[in-house]
């Protein structure tokens, strides 16, 4: 088996880094995990199957999918969203 790096979409409220570590803890075969706590993105490194390593996360409690191309653009528009101001007005349309 290949060395493999997978990305991840796990919600991270409060203590959940913790909890994830010790879910991936339990697999056999990892060697790195990175977490973004800002853009809710895991990056484990290592031998594991990605499918395993979704399961064991979900096992442990946690909200997680894999890591898409739409994410990418959720968290650019976020970081842009952040830079500006939104007002919104009472409007009713019916």
């Amino acid at each position: 088996m290949n060395m493999e790096t997978v990305e991840l979409k796990v919600e991270m409220v409060g203590i959940h880094e913790k909890r994830l570590r010790k879910c991936l803890s339990k697999l056999k075969g990892i060697d790195k995990v990175e977490v973004d706590g800002s853009s809710q993105k895991v990056v484990v490194t290592g031998y594991a199957h990605r499918n395993r390593i979704l399961k064991a996360i979900r096992r442990g409690g946690l909200k997680a999918d894999f890591w898409s191309a739409q994410n990418e653009l959720l968290q650019a528009y976020a970081a842009s969203a952040s830079h500006s101001s939104f007002r919104f007005n009472n409007l009713s349309f019916f």
